[in-house]
């Protein structure tokens, strides 16, 4: 059996809170005072063409927020989008504990905005973290389409059994099961350590 030396990481849900998810939406409609039905509705008809880079920040707003006038600005909104995302600071101590050893290839493969996922990186460090990253705005590719995974697989280089998906949707995880990948399903980003070490990844 091949050895797994690539790991596939997601990002929201693992090591920072999602970037964008219902609650944030639901928590943006509250404190701006926004339909929230209508934010929703009009959240899901553009979301795949703004995770896979399609339309950009500012064409999202125009249609979910900024199609009349607002007693906001678009920089107050986008700073809330952005406070949004926090650490989940033991998973992150985790997955830099994996990065340092140099172990094993370390790459992300998220569902996420150009803009924000910019934002992310660069807040948190990723950087130091992953040596590369598949995110969907920069791929055009969005999980669970299998594309998604046999991208990273060409990109890598490697066969799917040598590639453990790390993911807290199970929806993700079943798609990478289905074309062979082994997989972690992250239930408690708290015990995210454990449960590598479970899998036979090393984080001291």
């Amino acid at each position: 059996m091949a050895k797994v030396s690539v790991l596939l990481w997601d990002i929201g849900g693992v090591i920072l809170s999602n970037g964008w998810d219902e609650a944030d939406r639901l928590a943006a409609a509250k404190k701006f005072r926004l339909d929230a039905e209508e934010f929703e509705r009009r959240h899901a008809l553009v979301i795949a063409d703004f995770e896979t880079g399609k339309i950009d920040e500012e064409q999202y707003l125009s249609t979910t927020v900024f199609y009349v006038p607002r007693s906001f600005s678009r920089p107050t909104f986008q700073k809330f989008m952005r406070n949004c995302s926090v650490p989940l600071p033991l998973p992150l101590a985790a997955a830099r504990a994996v990065g340092a050893r140099g172990e094993y290839v370390m790459a992300a493969l998220n569902n996420e905005s150009a803009a924000l996922n910019r934002y992310r990186i660069t807040t948190f460090r990723l950087t130091e973290i992953f040596d590369f990253f598949l995110s969907s705005c920069y791929t055009g590719r969005r999980k669970p389409d299998p594309d998604a995974y046999l991208y990273a697989l060409e990109i890598t280089q490697r066969a799917p059994e040598e590639v453990l998906f790390l993911d807290d949707r199970l929806d993700n995880v079943k798609a990478a099961e289905r074309l062979g990948l082994p997989t972690l399903w992250v239930q408690d980003p708290a015990r995210l350590r454990e449960d590598l070490a479970a899998a036979g990844v090393t984080t001291r």
